[in-house]
């Protein structure tokens, strides 16, 4: 049993629900050890931009008295969670972190949001995002989550305050989105578990957009089996999402019994290993390492080719940032002052994309789906960085600066893969790495199973920021 504050709030989920459901603590006391920390540290981290004290311990109160008397829901009942503001809260406002929607309260929660509810989970606050999903640290609303690793460099976008808040000991697990990478990005340079799940896995109802036919929902936590708690319960078909499959829902966690023997796991190393092109030898070495070893677990590892991999990143930026003009184009007509400049930068782009430009970028993206089709017929899973570097420094960060780099998760947006990033290291700068991992629709499973037989092995998640 944990025996500091601090220790309950770097409990991974498993742990902290083996205690509650034991009544070894209670949803009161860790709720309790959360505010108390966000009190002491996130004055520099800047991870939550709405937070709900009063009504979390009144959730917390709620959940230990059903545990008590035996009503006790599953992994996530008494778990304080927190999440990203383009979420719908129930009369809890929700401003996608800009001033065009500062006070804009919902009435009615997110299906996944009410989903966790469900579950028995307890909802901390709202966490910080770039503007919209797409900004950048510049934001016309609240201030920036930073890096807890570094907090002179970003924590990733657009689901910043996700990874901040989880690698920061401030809540079990986050709800981020992902567009581009945006859950992926932050947990890689955080330190944490992120996972993108296959398109329509999980409801877009009530969840602010960005770009249509690329917005995945998904979590943000310490481990790869709390990934899969969360998962479990914001999976499956909701009506009220047209987008949304109906494909049946496994156990996520019963694949994590199960070990890597007999997968085998592609690697396009002409692509994600070219350091001449600005990937950095050190995430190169650290992804051959993560590979090393889960060959030593049993799974073989092969280069394989995609070829049109290099316009899959492009094609998700155009595909992005035209539906995102689409959907702000009458905002931006009546009120573009209260948009930040990042976005001014990225609406103009997004308003000068031709039909002929989002036509062929649709065409890669057919062109992608179906080379990634032919290759998962011969390879379990496909490995790479999550991304090519550690986290910059936020003084200077350009916004456009990833678009010089090879794009390593835009590509799983256009296809709709499902994909995971588990830390696979330190730089020598001190920040995290991540290994991510990607594999057939809607086979989470494997995904899931292969990231968690790696985690076990590196343990990388028992290492904490010194904040």
């Amino acid at each position: 049993m944990a025996q500091t504050s601090s220790d309950l709030c770097f409990l991974t989920i498993r742990q902290a629900g083996e205690l509650l459901r034991g009544l070894e603590i209670s949803p009161v006391e860790l709720t309790r050890a959360f505010l108390e920390r966000i009190q002491q540290v996130d004055s520099r981290v800047h991870s939550y931009v709405t937070l709900l004290a009063d009504s979390a311990l009144a959730e917390a109160r709620t959940a230990e008295g059903e545990i008590l008397q035996g009503r006790y829901r599953g992994p996530l009942h008494g778990i304080p969670l927190a999440h990203k503001d383009l979420y719908d809260t129930a009369g809890v406002r929700t401003s996608g972190q800009s001033k065009v929607l500062e006070n804009r309260v919902p009435s009615r929660d997110a299906t996944v949001i009410a989903r966790l509810r469900e579950a028995g989970s307890v909802l901390l606050g709202k966490v910080a995002m770039y503007e919209f999903a797409l900004g950048g640290p510049e934001t016309s609303l609240f201030d920036q989550a930073v890096n807890p690793w570094d907090l002179e460099c970003v924590s990733g976008g657009s689901s910043s305050g996700s990874g901040a808040a989880v690698a920061a000991g401030l809540c079990m697990g986050s709800l981020g989105s992902d567009t581009g990478g945006s859950i992926r990005w932050p947990a890689s340079v955080c330190g944490t578990v992120g996972l993108k799940p296959t398109y329509g896995r999980s409801s877009r109802f009530g969840v602010l957009p960005l770009s249509w036919s690329l917005d995945h929902c998904g979590p943000l936590t310490r481990t790869v089996e709390d990934t899969a708690y969360m998962l479990q319960a914001i999976a499956g078909h909701d009506p009220n999402d047209p987008t949304s499959s109906r494909a049946p829902v496994p156990d996520y966690s019963a694949a994590l019994r199960e070990d890597v023997k007999g997968l085998t796991i592609g690697v396009p190393a002409h692509y994600c290993f070219d350091t001449a092109a600005g990937v950095d030898p050190e995430v190169v070495a650290a992804v051959k390492q993560a590979l090393s070893e889960l060959e030593d677990l049993g799974a073989t590892v092969r280069e394989v080719e995609v070829p049109c991999m290099e316009y899959a990143g492009i094609a998700d930026v155009v595909i992005m940032i035209s539906e995102a003009y689409a959907y702000h184009s009458r905002n931006l007509k009546s009120q573009l002052d209260n948009y930040g400049q990042p976005l001014h930068y990225w609406f103009t782009l997004g308003g000068l994309m031709s039909g002929n430009d989002v036509i062929q970028a649709h065409r890669v993206r057919s062109r992608v789906k179906r080379e990634f089709a032919d290759l998962l017929r011969q390879v379990d899973l496909v490995a790479m960085p999550t991304v090519g570097g550690p986290a910059p420094k936020t003084q200077g960060f350009d916004i456009f600066s990833f678009l010089e780099w090879p794009n390593f998760m835009g590509p799983f947006n256009i296809t709709g893969m499902p994909a995971i990033s588990v830390p696979c290291g330190f730089h020598s700068t001190g920040l995290p790495l991540g290994l991510q991992l990607t594999g057939r629709p809607f086979d989470e499973p494997t995904v899931l199973r292969a990231a968690y037989a790696y985690e076990q092995r590196a343990k990388w998640y028992e290492r904490r920021p010194a904040l």
